[in-house]
């Protein structure tokens, strides 16, 4: 049998956003679990999503598939309950497997009960089958959570059950009248989806989810192998971290990010004005072409001091992520299994937190969305030396690599391939992609490979775009991807060299007949 294997991810973090990737001088979180995860394993400089948005990138991790394989092709959209599973992998070869946190391959807003997960917390299984005795996707034990103590999760049913007085704490999500993604202020500077939440500490979901991990390690035999899977839901939005922790770090005192127009709406305007009509659009309030993000909240309203308390408030839920795993490392060191135990730790996608003027995620193939914090410190016992990793990886990668930890073949229909452990790994490329339609009736479809330092995307045609727009970033000159080169002579055997290996690298893409409908909003 393998090693053990925890697998720990947030959600919507930022390739920045921890003390070993942030530029230097420029951290703000106190990350020292992960730091100390990364200077004795592989950090990972180029991880890329398959997909910026939740549902099909947690559908990659699980599968190990493209978007175009496991169908899961925008929120909303769940995974089929059959659908290959690493999970399923593992608990074949012997391995005890639990999910613990947010899963999301099945859409949240459910109120008929129509997918397992929302019923299994609904009833109080942890598992699935006749009686809640079967595993569920491979998973012996799930106990779910998302954001906020409201909704069909372990969590919210826990909130509700011994702390009623907390359960509406949280922010608000969907509106109740309407089921909108609320766009209500807060804070204390007005900005969207922020709130100042009372709930103590030991209540927030984050020390939830650590708990019952813990809890679940706890109850395993010492010669067990296992391989558990850490969800945290932060820091994804709504912002709204523990108040009485918000005495880490005061919004006044950040500096505003690096990739923040401080010229106000002219500079934006300009940044905006050579790149596909969606961001322009977007941004005065024209359209929405995302589920998550609040659709009558206007990019154009947001301030300066809105974009620091919002990432103070980021800051201080990375900060408790990194205490939370630093309890779970200290349980299983109590075991005795941390000789014998590789750490994996990513996130599904990133955020924008003020970058080009904007919040939250959307069709936009930017490092704020797809360049994400990836560090694998492989057991001590493993012998495995430190390494930093430039080439390109995905998330795809990620189920191939639970496999290699347990000894066990890589299944035919995973698309990925181990993870490199080599600083001279010579991966040549990642790729991600976008389809959307908004029952706004805006349709937006886009494709984008890294490779050598650049970023280039195509667009299909779609009610936005007319298929002729793209966008191409040189981000060894521009790290800031503000200039687009896709119309410039000088780039334009490249930009054609780089379609035409984008199109060569994708799977076929299925019939849109064949495409299975949305569900739900999220």
């Amino acid at each position: 049998m393998g090693r053990k294997i925890l697998f720990v991810t947030s959600d919507q973090q930022r390739y920045d956003a921890l003390g070993c990737t942030a530029k230097a001088g420029t951290a703000v979180a106190r990350t020292p679990t992960l730091d100390g995860l990364a200077r004795d394993g592989i950090l990972y400089h180029r991880a890329h999503p398959q997909n910026v948005v939740c549902m099909p990138s947690r559908a990659t991790m699980i599968t190990g598939q493209h978007v175009r394989h496991h169908g899961v092709w925008m929120n909303g959209v769940p995974l089929p309950v059959d659908a290959p599973s690493v999970a399923q992998v593992l608990h074949d070869a012997g391995y005890a497997t639990a999910l613990v946190g947010k899963a999301h391959f099945e859409p949240f807003l459910d109120p008929f009960l129509r997918f397992e997960e929302n019923r299994m917390a609904r009833e109080g299984r942890h598992h699935n089958g006749d009686g809640g005795t079967g595993p569920h996707r491979g998973f012996d034990h799930m106990d779910l959570a998302t954001h906020g103590g409201q909704g069909m999760t372990h969590y919210a049913r826990w909130l509700a059950a011994h702390h009623p007085d907390h359960v509406r704490d949280y922010y608000a999500v969907l509106d109740a009248p309407t089921l909108e993604v609320n766009d209500a202020p807060g804070g204390e500077t007005g900005a969207p989806q922020t709130k100042v939440n009372p709930i103590p500490r030991g209540l927030y979901h984050t020390d939830w989810v650590a708990d019952r991990a813990i809890e679940w390690l706890d109850s395993l035999d010492a010669d067990s192998d296992w391989f558990c899977w850490v969800s945290f839901p932060d820091p994804h939005h709504p912002w709204d971290p523990p108040e009485d922790e918000m005495r880490r770090v005061d919004w006044r005192d950040l500096d505003l990010p690096e990739n923040f127009p401080t010229g106000g709406s002219d500079e934006i305007e300009r940044l905006l004005a050579d790149r596909p009509a969606h961001w322009s659009k977007w941004w005065n309030g024209e359209l929405v072409s995302n589920y998550e993000a609040p659709a009558k909240w206007v990019p154009a309203s947001l301030t300066a001091d809105q974009v620091r308390e919002v990432n103070a408030r980021i800051h201080v839920e990375n900060e408790l992520i990194d205490e939370a795993l630093g309890r779970i490392l200290r349980a299983i060191d109590a075991r005795g299994w941390g000789d014998d135990t590789d750490v994996v730790y990513t996130t599904d996608h990133g955020e924008l937190q003020g970058d080009f003027g904007f919040l939250f995620k959307g069709p936009l193939h930017v490092d704020s969305l797809m360049r994400l914090p990836l560090i694998w410190r492989p057991a001590p016992s493993a012998g495995v030396a430190h390494a930093d990793v430039d080439a390109p990886v995905g998330l795809v990668d990620l189920a191939p690599t639970f496999c290699a930890i347990a000894g066990v073949p890589v299944p035919e229909w995973m698309d990925g391939s181990a993870l490199p452990t080599s600083p001279s790994a010579t991966r040549e490329r990642v790729l991600t992609e976008w389809d959307s339609f908004h029952p706004t009736g805006v349709e937006v479809h886009l494709q984008t490979i890294f490779r050598d330092g650049h970023t280039c995307t195509v667009y299909e045609k779609g009610t936005v775009h007319d298929g002729t727009e793209g966008e191409l970033y040189d981000t060894n000159d521009d790290p800031l991807q503000r200039v687009n080169r896709w119309d410039d002579p000088a780039y334009r055997a490249l930009r054609d060299d780089l379609v035409d290996d984008l199109r060569a690298s994708l799977p076929p893409r299925p019939d849109p007949r064949s495409l299975r409908r949305p569900q739900a909003p999220v």
